[in-house]
């Protein structure tokens, strides 16, 4: 499997950015939430509502938080912290590569899911 383009991107200019809970990991720590965290699988592993498609690919503003599905939270790769979880999720990739990303954050009760890495990025990065 293929890490996203934009994350590799990222990682040909460097390997790693930032400090403590807001931070991209060096490639050496990244891992999948499954191993790095299985307290935050298990967290999140409680029955849950099964989320519609019309609803799940709604990003941006109108998205909802609440709406992730909690079942693609073990096979999500961490890359690092900003207040949150920093995930990438290889169940939904773009054409071109690209995998869905997280920001997984108790504070916010969900997800603030974007198309890729590189939204993800400029939403984190941009006053």
């Amino acid at each position: 499997m293929n890490l996203p383009p934009s994350y590799r991107q990222f990682l040909l200019y460097s390997d790693g950015w930032g400090v403590e809970e807001y931070s991209l990991w060096p490639v050496a720590e990244v891992g999948w939430v499954r191993d790095v965290l299985p307290s935050r699988v298990e967290a999140w592993s409680v029955p849950r509502d099964e989320v519609p498609d019309d609803l799940y690919f709604v990003y941006g503003k109108k998205q909802n938080h609440h709406a992730i599905r909690a079942e693609y939270l073990p096979d999500t790769l961490i890359v690092g912290l900003w207040d949150g979880d920093l995930l990438l999720n290889p169940h939904v990739m773009t054409s071109d590569g690209e995998w869905e990303a997280w920001l997984l954050a108790g504070w916010m009760a969900g997800a603030k899911r974007h198309r890729s890495f590189w939204d993800l990025m400029k939403d984190l990065c941009t006053p």
